[in-house]
Formats: structure tokens, sequence, C-alpha cells
């Protein structure tokens, strides 16, 4: 014989909450593996930082070269 017997409500709030864990834990994993191939690809991690970039100016086709 049980001391406490679980009533229903907490058995759905339960599977509720099994059910946003696994969500939540879903969405930790889709950030982290974004995250990795970001930084696995090698792209340039540059943000807007009010600072003059040369690199980050477009360059202009010169005079007379064919495009």
């Amino acid at each position: 014989m049980a001391l406490h017997t679980e009533h229903e409500i907490h058995q759905r709030r339960f599977g509720r909450n099994v059910g946003l864990g696994v969500v939540l834990a879903a969405f930790v994993v889709l950030i982290f593996g974004m995250t990795v191939v970001k930084v696995t690809r090698g792209d340039p991690m540059q943000a807007f930082d009010h600072t003059a970039r040369p690199e980050m100016v477009p360059v202009e086709p010169a005079e007379g070269a064919a495009q």
C-alpha cells in the first residue's frame, strides 16, 4: 500500500513538463548545432562595432576591366 497516492492532475502536469523539457532541449541542440556549423565553416565573425574596417568596404571594379 502506498503511503501517498498521486493525483491524476500530477500525472498530467508531469506529461506536460516532460514535453516542455523535450522542446527546450531540442531548441538548445538546434542553437548549439548552428553555432558549431558557423564556427567550423571558418567564416569571419564580424559584427557592427562602430569602427571602420577596410575589409568590409565593397571593392569597386577598375576602369576598363572586363566584367
